[in-house]
């Protein structure tokens, strides 16, 4: 199968990153993690906005009755509707920022987060539930990205960039324990390293490769089914977003590049690319 991809906001993010759909006001959000940005994008009427936040911001997500959580460098932060910001937790480690979060199928947020110096076992994955209470998943990380979860809510997947993997972890149905970590896919050496990703409705991983320039589709089974080439080297994330999750919205950077391609830090999109599962908003 062939996908084309289309420019949904030609930008020069230095690091775009997150790309989540907020069913709620039909908007895509995604963020400029060094820019520090908060994105909208309106397909269905072309209107952009963007936020400026007082740090490096890792990810955004909806909230439950509106207004938004962000993963900030000194820790969870909730914006109201109205504009009004409040620390949820707040936890500064000089050296540390937050990279990619996910909202889990119970509502709570998991929370990564990497040191500037990438060092390893510098970073950590952490569960943040609605009242600020945080629980540390794993604390020997060091750049803390994609996480999503099966349709079925029974695994989760999770990625560790330097690794090379996407593993997967065993979901318990009562407590939404994660357990029996294991490899779930491999990227091979000169492929890139595995940066976000999400988890369609046939049970699907994509994830994008950082320096890979390309989006993959495993199936189920950890067997790579698909690949979505394109120009630009620094994909970092991928979410199914429109009014019927069917367009694959793709993320990119231009850090560090000397001479970035003309497209490098805009946000694109794969029409049609499957369907997506709907996304949870964080409860908090």
């Amino acid at each position: 199968m062939t996908h084309t991809f289309d420019v949904a906001v030609r930008a020069e993010a230095a690091l775009g990153e997150g790309p989540t759909w907020d069913p709620a006001t039909g908007r895509l959000l995604w963020i400029d993690i060094l820019g520090s940005r908060v994105h909208t994008y309106d397909p269905a009427t072309g209107r952009r906005t963007v936020l400026r936040t007082d740090q490096h911001v890792g990810a955004v997500k909806p909230r439950a009755g509106g207004g938004l959580v962000l993963n900030l460098r000194d820790g969870i932060g909730l914006l109201d509707p109205d504009g009004t910001f409040r620390w949820l937790h707040r936890d500064v480690v000089p050296g540390r920022r937050a990279n990619d979060a996910a909202v889990a199928p119970d509502g709570s947020l998991f929370a990564g987060t990497m040191r500037y110096d990438e060092a390893p076992g510098g970073g950590t994955l952490s569960r943040v539930a609605g009242d600020g209470g945080v629980h540390v998943l794993l604390d020997d990380v060091a750049v803390s990205n994609g996480t999503g979860w099966s349709p079925d809510g029974r695994l989760m997947y999770y990625i560790d960039s330097p690794t090379r993997r996407i593993d997967v972890f065993d979901v318990g149905a009562a407590d939404g324990r994660i357990t029996n970590r294991r490899s779930f896919a491999l990227i091979e050496e000169g492929a890139g390293f595995p940066d976000g990703l999400c988890v369609d409705a046939d049970g699907c991983v994509w994830v994008a490769l950082w320096d890979g320039g390309a989006v993959r589709r495993y199936t189920p089974a950890g067997e790579l089914e698909r690949v979505v080439p394109l120009p630009v080297p620094l994909v970092t994330a991928c979410a199914f977003g429109g009014p019927d999750l069917t367009d694959l919205y793709i993320t990119t950077a231009r850090v560090g590049l000397e001479s970035p391609h003309p497209l490098s830090g805009s946000l694109l999109v794969v029409r049609g690319a499957g369907k997506g599962v709907a996304q949870p908003p964080f409860r908090g």
